[in-house]
């Protein structure tokens, strides 16, 4: 847990040098998710399952060229009794001033297994500037392996 701690502030001083270097604000980010497990029935085959949870974190937003720009974060994510780390690189499209385009991997550590704690998945998402300073958020995480199902977040994010 130590370890998981330090890297955890390593990542946050990392973003905020970002941030200062490229001269943009960090912001912070909540929500919840809704993600979608297949549990085997029996005999019967898989049956899809719906868990709910929350989220929330930081992130930064690092001008690239014209309206391509680079988005790290990291979030920490409640689902259930699975609690992780998410942290999700995105490629960012601005479309227009108001509406956003992301696309990126993301790695993700889970606290509560004994192997195989790192899963790596993809992410597409959508944003709506609601002001200059805060944003509706909405992503679709795919998900490659059994531990690392597809899923919905829903959420607000706000610069400071």
């Amino acid at each position: 847990m130590k370890n998981v701690l330090q890297i955890v502030i390593l990542l946050i001083i990392l973003m905020g040098s970002f941030s200062l270097q490229a001269q943009t604000k960090l912001g912070i980010k909540g929500g919840f998710n809704f993600t979608f497990l297949n549990e085997e029935q029996g005999n019967f085959g898989a049956n899809q399952k719906v868990q709910t949870g929350y989220y929330f974190g930081a992130f930064t937003n690092l001008n690239i060229k014209n309206k391509f720009n680079l988005q790290p974060e990291l979030l920490f994510i409640s689902l259930g009794d699975f609690k992780f780390l998410n942290a999700p690189i995105y490629f960012k499209y601005n479309i227009n001033d108001d509406f956003n385009i992301l696309v990126g991997p993301s790695i993700n550590y889970f606290f509560d297994f004994f192997n195989a704690k790192l899963k790596v998945r993809v992410d597409l998402g959508l944003t709506y500037n609601l002001s200059s300073r805060l944003d509706l958020q909405m992503k679709y995480t795919i998900g490659f392996e059994e531990i690392a199902p597809n899923g919905i977040f829903l959420g607000l994010g706000f610069k400071l």
